[in-house]
């Protein structure tokens, strides 16, 4: 699959958020922005004073809120929705677990919940000298919006908070049948015991959730073969889990490396590890990413159409091709990538006895961990390597797609982007929202912009930023789908 150069200011990594729904044979192009009508900008008060959602967005980002130091990024959105008429209950206020909601209604009136769930803290910017303007500056330069988090989560944050402003203003003294909220939480880019976790098991009856909605996948344009203009959302309902492994192996041998042993403990490590990458990561085919590739399928003509919507019969064709690009194998794969390499050794001249190795491994739906575990022993052919389990996401229910609140959801994209389609898919990474299924509780994953690939190659990297006039844009979006549930018959 063809890809086009990467600019300049980025990593070349992609963060694989947003990388779910890459599918064979097709190529990315730019596209469109929202509306910058001013007449759609939306207001709200902060501190007496009238903001819109670029600024506000602004003065987000230049709270530096890495996790486990969210408190100062959370008291500014608690206070920015208190401000503007949102109930706010308090689920933890220390930093690494500062968390809270801010609803329409009180939330012990206990009316069913559709929650709009985002995190407060941002991974660390790096290298700030390679940034072309400061990561926690939030300027706005050019139609954009710089900073750590502006698209994660902050800017999708910001989406939700004055949606749920709006929404509680035009329902103001009206009956309803469900309340809206949102969930801001702490330590997410880590995985802490905070945050999610803690808020789900001391406050998950107060919440009352009817459905949660997530980060996940923007548009975009050009996959569909045969209508390049066409945008194509993606809208997740189920992750992939997140398993992080720490291999160890000690070895003790002669400590000067003057003269060299026949085995020793980084030697035998990298061997091992060379064993397990050479091998060919198995291609796994499941009722997720079929479906996916049938939803391609029925998209294009052709012969790629037609192969795409038999995948099990053209498995032996379509293979080939998920090889070709490691994001595509990241959907029909359980991946294995080594984060870290080291050893307790500080000089040139000696030779460490114990070495380490660290494993980030995600998990396809309904993969068993004791089975991926066998084979990864298995694979590294070292029975003196030992396998420790540092972190383990459970796996949890797929959402169906088939509910009133994913087809508000899908109602409200196709409305507010005229050239588009919507397809269910499955991320490749993980998110708070996972949690969320576990319990029952249905979930999805979008954030309704259309956004050039290049500021998605930048999250998580050098010189994150987003277009500013995507924000109204995703807000209206967002309010159509709230407005479609509660004026159900």
């Amino acid at each position: 699959m063809y890809i086009p150069p990467l600019p300049n200011e980025c990593y070349v990594i992609m963060h694989p958020k947003i990388l779910l729904f890459i599918v064979v044979l097709f190529i990315f192009t730019d596209v469109t922005p929202a509306s910058t009508d001013p007449n759609l900008v939306s207001i709200v008060y902060f501190e007496k004073k009238p903001y819109g959602i670029q600024e506000i967005l602004s003065k987000y980002i230049k709270i530096q809120s890495l996790s486990g130091s969210e408190s100062e990024a959370g008291k500014f959105i608690k206070t920015l929705c208190a401000e503007n008429g949102l109930y706010i209950t308090q689920m933890g206020d220390t930093d690494g677990n500062y968390n809270f909601t801010a609803s329409i209604l009180p939330l012990d009136k206990n009316i069913p919940n559709i929650i709009f769930l985002n995190h407060l803290d941002v991974v660390p910017a790096g290298d700030i000298t390679q940034w072309d303007f400061p990561p926690f500056s939030g300027e706005i330069i050019d139609s954009e919006i710089w900073g750590r988090g502006a698209w994660d989560n902050k800017g999708a944050a910001i989406m939700q908070i004055f949606t749920v402003i709006e929404i509680a203003k035009r329902y103001k003294n009206k009956s309803l049948k469900y309340n809206v909220s949102i969930l801001s939480v702490s330590c997410e880019e880590t995985q802490c015991d905070g945050g999610i976790k803690y808020v789900l098991d001391n406050f998950l009856e107060t919440l009352n959730p009817a459905v949660v909605i997530g980060e996940g996948p923007p548009a975009l344009k050009g996959i569909i073969k045969n209508k390049p203009e066409l945008s194509l959302f993606g809208i997740s309902v189920a992750q992939k889990r997140a398993l992080w492994l720490r291999l160890k192996l000690e070895l003790k041998t002669n400590g000067h490396s003057s003269v060299t042993p026949l085995t020793y403990a980084n030697k035998e490590m990298v061997v091992a590890l060379n064993n397990l990458f050479e091998k060919k990561t198995k291609i796994i085919f499941n009722d997720l990413n079929i479906d996916l590739l049938k939803q391609f399928g029925t998209l294009n003509k052709g012969f790629s159409g037609f192969f795409l919507k038999h995948p099990k019969l053209f498995k032996g064709l379509i293979t080939p091709k998920l090889r070709e690009d490691p994001l595509l194998l990241a959907l029909f794969s359980n991946t294995i990538t080594l984060t870290s390499l080291s050893d307790d050794n500080n000089r040139i001249n000696a030779i460490p006895n114990i070495v380490t190795a660290v494993l980030d491994c995600r998990l396809l739906p309904g993969e068993s961990t004791d089975k991926f575990l066998k084979i990864l022993q298995r694979s590294l052919s070292n029975k003196n390597i030992t396998i420790e389990i540092l972190k383990e996401m459970k796996d949890g229910p797929i959402s169906s797609n088939s509910t009133n609140f994913y087809k508000h959801l899908e109602s409200a994209i196709l409305t507010n982007y005229k050239h588009s389609k919507t397809a269910t898919v499955l991320l490749p990474s993980s998110n708070d929202i996972s949690l969320f299924r576990q319990y029952g509780i249905p979930g999805y994953s979008s954030i309704p912009v259309q956004i050039d690939r290049k500021y998605l190659e930048c999250i998580h990297n050098l010189n994150e930023r987003i277009p500013s006039n995507i924000l109204d844009k995703g807000k209206d979006t967002y309010v159509n789908f709230i407005e479609l549930c509660l004026d159900e018959a």
